[in-house]
C-alpha cells in the first residue's frame, strides 16, 4: 500500500523531533511506499538538509511552517463574505466557555459531537475549501481586520471564555497570528487526487497539531483514512510552553489548540498514543477509547548489547544521570539529594552526563548547576587541598561530562560507568534515558512523573518528585545491595527487549495499517469507457514492488484502462497501478526548496 506519511519539525530533516522513529519504521515496512510531506520549523533546518531515504520512499514534499509566504493576493467581495462567516464559527467554537470539557466528555462517553465541535469542524473544512477554488489568500485573510474582528466578538458574546473576556487588541493581534501558522497546511498544494494526498491509501501523521491537518483535509476531500501517532501529546506541550502571551491570549490559544486536537481524535480511524500517560491527555481532549492503541516507542537495542550482556559496572559506587540538562530535569533536587548519599556513602560519586537544551534557558541552569555544586562540596574541595601530598589527583564528588570523551566514548559506556542511574524530573513524558539504562542491565531510581512508572513497572525504585531525601535514600539502599542491584537490572533489560525495540514497534504499525486499510471502502473504483465499472480491473500484484510490469502487465488509470508497457520499478511505482498515475521518483525526492503553496 501506499502511505501518506505526515511529518513536523523532523523526518526526512538531518535535525528534529521523531527523526530516528520515522526512518526506522520507513525502512523496517520495505513492503510498503511511502509518500513523505514533511513542514519544517526553521530556515536552520532546512538548510541542515535530509538524511539518506531508503528506496520505499517515492517522493518528499516540503513546506516551511515558519514562513508565511504571503503572496499579497487579496479575496473578492464573495470570497470575503465566504471567509467572514468561516471564521466567525471557528472563533465562536474556540470561544465557547467551558464547551471544550464538556464536549470531550461527551464525545468520549459516547454521547456523540456537540454542536460546537462541529462548527469548528465546519468552520475548518470551509476555510479548506475556500482555498482550493480561490488557489490563494488564505494567509493575508487569516491576518486581517476580519478575522481579529470576528475573535474580538467571539470574546464578547454570552457565555464566552471567561478568561478571554478581557482580551485586548494586542491579545487578539497574538491569537490572530498564532492561528495563521496553525493553520498554514490548508494552504499548500499537497491536496490532489491524481498527485497528491487523494492518491494515498493511508495517511499517517506523526503527531498531532499542524502535522495532522492534511491528513484531516485528505479525509475531508477523499475519504483517505487517517492514523494519529503522539508520542508526546502536542496540546499538552502547547501548555507547558505557552508563557510569552497574556493570560486571555492564552486561553483562547488552549481553546484553539484543543478544538483542534478534539477533531483530529474525531476524524481520526485510529490513535496510537505512546504510552498511558498520552492516552490520558489524549481521553482528557476528547479520544474514543475504542480508538486507542498503545505503541511504545521502538528504540535500537543493539548499541547496547555488550554492555547489558557484561552487566559489571565501573565502580560500584557510582550514580550516572544521563539526560538533556534543562530545568525540567531538576537537577537542583538530585545535587540537594546526593549531599545526604556523601554522608551516607562517603565514596559515592555523581556523573551527569548530557548537553544544555538549546537556548539562553539551557546553558544559564547548567551554569546554575554547577555553581550549586561547587557550593554543596565546598568542604571537601577545601580538604582535598589541606592533604596537598598525594601524587594522584582526587576524583570530584559531582562531575559534568559529554559523550565522546576518553572516559565516555559511547553512550552506552556512559550508562556502564555507574551501578544506579537516577532520574530525577519533575516534568517527563516518555523517558528514553531510563528505557537506555534498563537495555544496559542498570538498577534505576525514579521520580513518578510522566510515563515513568508504566516503563520500568516492578524493575526500578521510585520516589515522589522534588523529595530529596526519598530520593537520597533509595540511592544509598541501592549502592548497599549489588545483589539486589543485579536482580532488578536483570528484569529491566528483559523488560525493554520485551517491549520497546524497534521490531515490536515495526511489527504493530504494519499490523495497524492493515487492520485500518480493511475497514475502509475502495475510494479508486475502475471504470471503462463508458462509466461503466470494472471488477478486478487492477490486478493483485499492482500492489507489489518489483518488475514485474516489464512484461505489460494492464493497470488502469482512473479515466479508464490503460496498457502500461514497461512501467518502471522503485520507488513509487508500487502501488501506482491502483490510481494510474506513475511519478518520477528520482525528481520527486530532490529537495528543490519549500514554499509548494
Amino acid at each position: 500500500m501506499r502511505i501518506g506519511l505526515l511529518t513536523e519539525g523532523g523526518y526526512p530533516y538531518v535535525s528534529g523531533d521523531a527523526r530516528l522513529w520515522c526512518d526506522r519504521l520507513v525502512r523496517g515496512l520495505g513492503q510498503h511506499d511511502f509518500d513523505v510531506y514533511a513542514l519544517s520549523r526553521s530556515e536552520r533546518q532546512r538548510g541542515e538538509g535530509w538524511i539518506e531515504l531508503p528506496p520505499q520512499v517515492g517522493r518528499v514534499r516540503t513546506a516551511p511552517l515558519w514562513t508565511a509566504g504571503d503572496d499579497g493576493a487579496g479575496y473578492g467581495r464573495r470570497a470575503r463574505r465566504r471567509f467572514a462567516e468561516c471564521y466567525g464559527e471557528l472563533a465562536a467554537a474556540v470561544c465557547a466557555g467551558d464547551a471544550v470539557a464538556r464536549d470531550a466528555a461527551g464525545e468520549a462517553s459516547g454521547g456523540g459531537s456537540s454542536s460546537a465541535a462541529d462548527r469548528f469542524g465546519s468552520a475548518l473544512y470551509g476555510l479548506a475549501e475556500l482555498v482550493r477554488e480561490e488557489g490563494r489568500g488564505l494567509t493575508g485573510a487569516l491576518r486581517s481586520e476580519t478575522a481579529v474582528r470576528a475573535l474580538e466578538s467571539a470574546c464578547r458574546a454570552p457565555g464566552a471564555l471567561h478568561a478571554a473576556r478581557g482580551a485586548r487588541i494586542p491579545d487578539l493581534l497574538t491569537v490572530a497570528d498564532r492561528i495563521e501558522r496553525a493553520l498554514r497546511p490548508l494552504s499548500l498544494d499537497w491536496y490532489d487526487e491524481e498527485d497528491g494526498l487523494g492518491s494515498v491509501d493511508l495517511c499517517h501523521a506523526t503527531s498531532g497539531g499542524a502535522a495532522a491537518l492534511p491528513g484531516l483535509l485528505a479525509r475531508h476531500f477523499w475519504g483517505v483514512p487517517l492514523l494519529v501517532t503522539e508520542y508526546g501529546v502536542q496540546l499538552r506541550a502547547h501548555y507547558l510552553g505557552s508563557r510569552e502571551e497574556s493570560g486571555p491570549a492564552r486561553a483562547l490559544l488552549a481553546a484553539f489548540h484543543g478544538r483542534l486536537a478534539a477533531e483530529v481524535y474525531r476524524q481520526a480511524a485510529l490513535i496510537t498514543p505512546g504510552n498511558t500517560h498520552a492516552r490520558r491527555w489524549q481521553e482528557r481532549c476528547g479520544a474514543d477509547r475504542a480508538k486507542l492503541r498503545t505503541v511504545y516507542p521502538g528504540m535500537d537495542a543493539s548499541r547496547f548489547r555488550d554492555v547489558g550482556e557484561r552487566a559489571e559496572c565501573a565502580d560500584p559506587d557510582t550514580l550516572v544521570w544521563v539526560g538533556r540538562i534543562e530545568p525540567g530535569k531538576d537537577l537542583v533536587s538530585l545535587l540537594q539529594a546526593f549531599v545526604e548519599v556523601r554522608k551516607a556513602r562517603p565514596k559515592a560519586r555523581l556523573r551527569i552526563v548530557g548537553v544544555p537544551a538549546g537556548g539562553p534557558v539551557g546553558a544559564a541552569y547548567l551554569a546554575q548547576c554547577k555553581a550549586l555544586a561547587v557550593q554543596l562540596f565546598a568542604d571537601e574541595a577545601e580538604g582535598v587541598r589541606e592533604l596537598g601530598d598525594d601524587p594522584v589527583p582526587p576524583v570530584p564528588p559531582v562531575s559534568f561530562e559529554e559523550i565522546g570523551g576518553p572516559d565516555l566514548p559511547s553512550l552506552a559506556e556512559a550508562y556502564a560507568a555507574g551501578a544506579v542511574v537516577v532520574l530525577s524530573s519533575v516534568v517527563e513524558g516518555f523517558p528514553i534515558s531510563l528505557v537506555e539504562a534498563m537495555f544496559c542491565g542498570r538498577a534505576t531510581v525514579s521520580t513518578d512523573v510522566g510515563a515513568v512508572v508504566e516503563v520500568i513497572g516492578g524493575t526500578g525504585l521510585v520516589v515522589p518528585p522534588r523529595n530529596p531525601r526519598a530520593l537520597a535514600e533509595v540511592c544509598v539502599a541501592l549502592l548497599r545491595d549489588p545483589e539486589r542491584r543485579a536482580l532488578l537490572g536483570a528484569a529491566a533489560r528483559a523488560r525493554a527487549l520485551e517491549l520497546f525495540t524497534v521490531e515490536q514497534n515495526v511489527a504493530a504499525f504494519h499490523g495497524i495499517y492493515l487492520e485500518i486499510v480493511s475497514h475502509c471502502p475502495v475510494r479508486r473504483a475502475a471504470a471503462d469507457g463508458t462509466g461503466e465499472p470494472l471488477p478486478f480491473a487492477v490486478p493483485a500484484e499492482a500492489h507489489v514492488r518489483g518488475r514485474w510490469a516489464e512484461s505489460g502487465t494492464r493497470s488502469v488509470a482512473a479515466s479508464g484502462p490503460r496498457w502500461a508497457a514497461g512501467t518502471p520499478s522503485g520507488p513509487g511505482a508500487a502501488g501506482a497501478g491502483a490510481a494510474g498515475a506513475l511519478s518520477d521518483s528520482a525528481q520527486e525526492r530532490v529537495p528543490a526548496g519549500e514554499g509548494t503553496r
